[in-house]
């Protein structure tokens, strides 16, 4: 199952291609959050070290600097520091390092596929916007290509647009609460999705079992679905697949591990009269507040 932060605003600038360590944010992180700066809080190295792995000059304080400073904290899994070069900083900046931990597992997953050196062959700075294009993993993390890289000076500082103006103008509304109603945007998506794939699952079993279709281990023991879909740790999602006595039908859910937090919607998938998939969704919680 694809990590579900890769759709939380960092793909672009992570692979252009979606918590935190409990003991709180660190004292380069203190310092990014008075400046604004990841290169005045020292993540920015000499220019010689900084260019390491690039084939161009790398000047600090520059675009190309601010992106390698980036992936350097990013891959360091000093999360904070990351986040606050780039536009999503108001996403984060009221929240607490407690609440930041709920998306550990998200971000974790996304850093562990930054090289260790990222290979920054360009910068164009025009004004106060800037691309640099670097070496990155593709969304499929099977090979690198190259990429282009957005930033925007805000003051003396560059930040990586990591989403688009609409995106941007979301988060400075929504603030701390982006990240959390966005994750459970993603685990919604990727439930719907799930359960999909279980109907197509269910078609592909029963056409090598004599019209007689699975449940959830048979599934999985066939590699029609991922191990993951046992737990609700990556997924968010508690699943279920049950198969009448006679294997002939069969019925499928997917309900919030936590609600409010790791989704609000169920759903569920059951065989019509004419032996049809048919998804449906709903806020149980919410129909029994009314």
């Amino acid at each position: 199952m694809r990590v579900a932060f890769i759709r939380l605003g960092l793909s672009i600038c992570i692979l252009s291609f979606s918590t935190l360590v409990g003991a709180g944010c660190s004292t380069e992180a203190s310092k990014i959050a008075e400046t604004g700066s990841a290169t005045s809080a020292g993540l920015a190295e000499s220019p010689t070290k900084a260019s390491r792995g690039a084939t161009i000059e790398i000047t600090p304080n520059s675009p190309a600097d601010t992106v390698r400073a980036f992936y350097t904290a990013l891959r360091e899994k000093k999360f904070r520091e990351a986040i606050f070069l780039t536009n999503l900083r108001p996403a984060i900046e009221g929240l607490t390092d407690v609440e930041l931990k709920e998306f550990q597992l998200d971000f974790e997953a996304i850093a562990r596929h930054v090289p260790k050196e990222i290979q920054i062959n360009g910068e164009i700075v025009t004004g106060r916007t800037a691309v640099v294009t670097a070496k990155l993993p593709n969304d499929d993390l099977d090979k690198e290509e190259i990429q282009d890289i957005k930033l925007r000076k805000d003051g003396d500082v560059w930040v990586i647009l990591t989403v688009d103006e609409s995106a941007e103008k979301r988060i400075k509304q929504e603030g701390r609460n982006y990240f959390p109603a966005l994750k459970i945007e993603t685990h919604q998506d990727e439930a719907r999705d799930m359960l999909d794939r279980v109907a197509k699952a269910q078609m592909a079993f029963a056409t090598q079992n004599q019209g007689n279709y699975g449940d959830m281990e048979a599934l999985i023991r066939a590699e029609f679905l991922p191990v993951d879909i046992r737990s609700s740790e990556s997924t968010g999602y508690r699943y279920t697949v049950t198969v009448s006595a006679d294997k002939k039908r069969y019925s499928a859910s997917a309900v919030p591990a936590v609600y409010g937090k790791t989704g609000k919607l169920s759903f569920a998938v059951e065989l019509d009269d004419a032996g049809q998939p048919r998804l449906t969704s709903r806020d149980v919680q919410a129909a029994k507040t009314k």
